[in-house]
């Protein structure tokens, strides 16, 4: 299993394939097997980094159902 920082590292390589403006969640910058693989507690704990990691252009918007959060 990959580290957090290699996932991290992924989802910050997905973001080529946005276009600019797209509202995204965050779990789709995965595959929805490679994202259901991942423990909760990392999944939780990648989103916080991914949003602190001051990714330019990426603008957190805002939480919605089941604490997840619009970008």
């Amino acid at each position: 299993m990959l580290t957090v920082n290699e996932l991290l590292d992924i989802a910050k390589v997905e973001l080529v394939n946005l276009e600019s403006d797209e509202i995204f969640l965050f779990r789709d910058l995965f595959k929805g097997y490679e994202w259901n693989r991942i423990s909760r507690r990392n999944r939780l704990l990648l989103g916080t980094l991914f949003l602190k990691s001051n990714v330019i252009g990426i603008v957190p918007i805002e939480k919605i159902s089941l604490g997840r959060r619009n970008i």
